[in-house]
């Protein structure tokens, strides 16, 4: 759902962070944070494409599927998956944050 929400607008920018948040195991919020513009130059370099291929998108949305996986028992944190376009080749990283709300443990010590 999330890649399928944020396609149009992950097919306009060429880096940045794709997260999730995470609550009581269910997505909370989502989004993309990028910097619009790279460097001092804003225009594109001569065979550089603006935004996520169609294909390059499709590769970071089966790795991002793919990395749901490692995800284990935690149930409130976020997820971020980094992304960025160089020379028209796709890097990803993704990261997990899994948060504990000591609240909910107050009563069972």
């Amino acid at each position: 759902m999330v890649f399928r929400k944020l396609k149009e607008e992950l097919m306009s920018v060429n880096s940045g962070t794709v997260f999730v948040h995470i609550r009581n195991n269910e997505i909370g919020k989502f989004g993309i944070k990028h910097l619009p513009f790279e460097g001092t130059d804003s225009a594109p370099t001569a065979g550089e494409i603006l935004g996520l291929t169609e294909t390059q998108f499709q590769s970071f949305r089966q790795m991002a599927l793919a990395s749901l996986k490692r995800k284990k028992s935690w149930t409130h944190g976020e997820i971020l998956f980094d992304f960025a376009v160089r020379k028209n080749m796709i890097s990803i990283s993704v990261l997990f944050e899994s948060n504990y709300n000591m609240a909910s443990y107050a009563n069972t010590i």
